[in-house]
């Protein structure tokens, strides 16, 4: 039997770079096992996956890491994020899981049922967050040790992309939508990363400041405490580089790639 392929990668990069490259949601598979769970037939979860999965983001990730000068690091994580997504916090009550879109999906973009809501599901969930969430968050945890230990600094660039017209689920869908939003940390994004930002993207075209998505991702262990971690999220508007929703990539992933590398050169 051929064993099943980790759940997540974490892909070198130059001896001496600070920056890991950190892409969680670019991937469409998910477990058999995890798919049972789920109530929508086969042709609406390919629709929920157009929707909901960042395309490419990865293949733009490592092309940046091809052109970068100095190699970063890159975080892959190779499952939907409709397993878990990774980048939200269960242990608070944050306000995506009033959408049903905390760490473990309940509802779809289009706030309809993911998954079953009985009394199994608080179990289910916990399931999924203990064979998938938490191993992954202490991965990324340790990716992190390891940069501060090897180079005395980590750098974190969220790879993103976000539709051109807003999805039901989203709580600030309103606000501006330029072709590159940048999403901030007060604590963990200083000046000199959001200026490198701005101008490693500005051949894209406008880069925006925390719409329609804010906030970076950090450890927990590091999160509000630790400077040495810098973090940034870079979310990219698929119109720029793709076939909306969920197609083929086009021309402007090259171009994003290098706006990229542009910027892990910068702070590397």
């Amino acid at each position: 039997m051929t064993p099943a392929a980790p759940p997540f990668a974490f892909l070198p990069g130059a001896a001496a770079s600070p920056v890991i490259l950190h892409v969680p949601h670019s991937s469409r598979a998910i477990p058999a096992e995890v798919r049972a769970g789920i109530v929508l037939d086969d042709g609406a979860l390919e629709r929920e996956l157009d929707h909901i999965t960042d395309s490419h983001t990865a293949e733009i990730a490592e092309a940046a890491a091809g052109r970068a000068g100095v190699t970063p690091w890159r975080f892959v994580n190779r499952l939907s994020r409709l397993v878990v997504d990774p980048e939200r916090f269960p242990d608070e009550r944050e306000e995506m899981r009033a959408v049903g879109m905390g760490a473990v999906y309940t509802r779809t973009t289009h706030r309809e049922p993911l998954r079953p809501q009985d009394t199994a599901a608080d179990t289910a969930a916990e399931s999924l967050l203990a064979r998938y969430f938490r191993p992954y968050a202490q991965a990324v945890t340790d990716a992190v040790a390891e940069r501060l230990a090897a180079v005395g600094r980590a750098v974190v660039i969220d790879v993103h992309s976000y539709p051109s017209e807003p999805l039901p689920y989203e709580l600030h869908g309103a606000g501006p939508r330029p072709p590159v939003c940048l999403g901030t940390d007060a604590f963990h994004t200083p000046p000199e990363l959001l200026a490198a930002a701005r101008k490693a993207f500005a051949e894209i075209g406008e880069t925006g400041l925390d719409s329609p998505f804010t906030g970076t991702y950090v450890p927990l262990e590091y999160y509000g405490k630790e400077p040495r971690v810098s973090a940034l999220m870079v979310e990219i508007r698929r119109d720029t580089y793709m076939s909306e929703p969920g197609g083929p990539a086009g021309p402007g992933l090259t171009r994003l790639a290098s706006a990229l590398a542009a910027l892990v050169d910068a702070v590397s």
